[in-house]
């Protein structure tokens, strides 16, 4: 099991989610077996975002889809992303 782990900055929380919970089908298409959408407390544009995914291949493949990448844009994500993988030991 690997996860994904992408935090950024986004514009407006509400506008952000409804891209992201519109893009859920292509997630699954994609790979994501789960996922999880944490906001910082003092910054609810603050956002953190867990993709579980069955390989770490997968996940990388996913981080670096062409998809994503327009998905997150339209989304209203502001500058580069921090992205960081783990795997369950």
């Amino acid at each position: 099991m690997a996860t994904l782990f992408v935090r950024h900055q986004v514009a407006d929380y509400a506008d952000w989610r409804g891209v992201y919970d519109g893009f859920a089908p292509r997630q699954k298409a994609l790979g994501v077996q789960a996922n999880a959408v944490y906001q910082a407390v003092d910054n609810p544009n603050d956002i953190t975002v867990t993709h579980e995914f069955a390989t770490l291949e997968a996940a990388r493949a996913f981080a670096g889809s062409s998809e994503l990448r327009a998905a997150m844009h339209d989304a209203g994500v502001q500058g580069a992303p921090t992205v960081w993988f783990t795997e369950r030991s």
